[in-house]
């Protein structure tokens, strides 16, 4: 049968729910934030003001990124030590894919704090919903891969590694080229001014940080070889080509010599 060459999904009528919101995810992510009406607003696509509905840049970039850190630090360290359940709630055996999700999320942790520069603010609900949904991620991803990697061949689990690191190393050498742009974080004009991206795949792209962070997903998936951890890549896949496209849009809009007919995400295709 067709459907016997998928990887497995999560099982039973729960199951069947969250791999359902997942398509719809899916397929609804990309229009979302390819419009300037239903886009997520954080970033430079924030309207928000400096007041007590607000957060820094900084701080709402660490709300969004730090509890899905410490959900996949702290379960990876539970089933170390042998825990297998928290009361009612079952704790996934460790896993590379869970792993690699840490290192992710570590990742994300450390360039906030030390590489980007920022210098608006985002509406508390934002950061506060993107974390969620990114726990909710790690979660998936141990559960999905707790256990599973005795069924993933070695060859596999090399292969989705090397792309995972391939990932890695590209998006924060391209994040290290927008933070040089902005230069300085010491509140004045310059540090708050937009620069037109150069430098690496920005010759060809507007986004080639989504791009890697793509390949790093893509890793994550292969290593976990769970069809609900691929829908977390599509999910990604189809959430960031519309960002991708919002940013080249601003690109346009922003730096008269940016080119008309530059790619959003992937080189001479999109």
């Amino acid at each position: 049968m067709f459907w016997n060459n998928f990887p497995p999904a999560f099982p039973g009528s729960i199951g069947t729910v969250f791999t359902a919101i997942q398509i719809l995810a899916v397929v609804t992510s990309f229009g979302a934030e390819a419009n300037p009406e239903t886009r997520t607003p954080y970033s430079k696509f924030s309207a928000a003001k400096h007041d007590s509905s607000s957060w820094s840049s900084r701080f709402a970039m660490m709300v969004i990124y730090t509890p899905a850190f410490i959900a996949s630090v702290g379960l990876l360290a539970l089933g170390l030590y042998g825990v297998d359940a928290i009361g009612p709630i079952t704790v996934p055996a460790p896993s590379l894919a869970a792993f690699l999700s840490a290192v992710h999320f570590c990742k994300r942790c450390l360039e906030v704090t030390f590489l980007h520069k920022y210098s608006g603010c985002t509406s508390r609900g934002t950061p506060a919903f993107i974390s969620v949904y990114y726990t909710f991620v790690t979660l998936l991803i141990a559960h999905a891969s707790g256990g599973m990697d005795r069924d993933v061949s070695n060859t596999a689990k090399t292969f989705g590694v090397a792309i995972f690191a391939i990932g890695i190393a590209g998006n924060f050498y391209h994040h290290y080229l927008l933070a040089r742009l902005r230069s300085g974080n010491n509140g004045s004009t310059e540090s708050k001014k937009y620069v037109a991206p150069r430098g690496g795949l920005f010759a060809y792209v507007a986004t080639p940080h989504y791009l890697f962070e793509l390949i790093g997903w893509l890793g994550i998936a292969i290593v976990s070889n769970h069809l609900n951890s691929y829908l977390i890549f599509a999910t990604m896949c189809s959430y960031l080509a519309g960002r991708s496209v919002a940013q080249n849009e601003f690109n346009r809009a922003n730096f008269k010599d940016w080119p008309i007919g530059r790619k959003n995400l992937i080189p001479f295709v999109f």
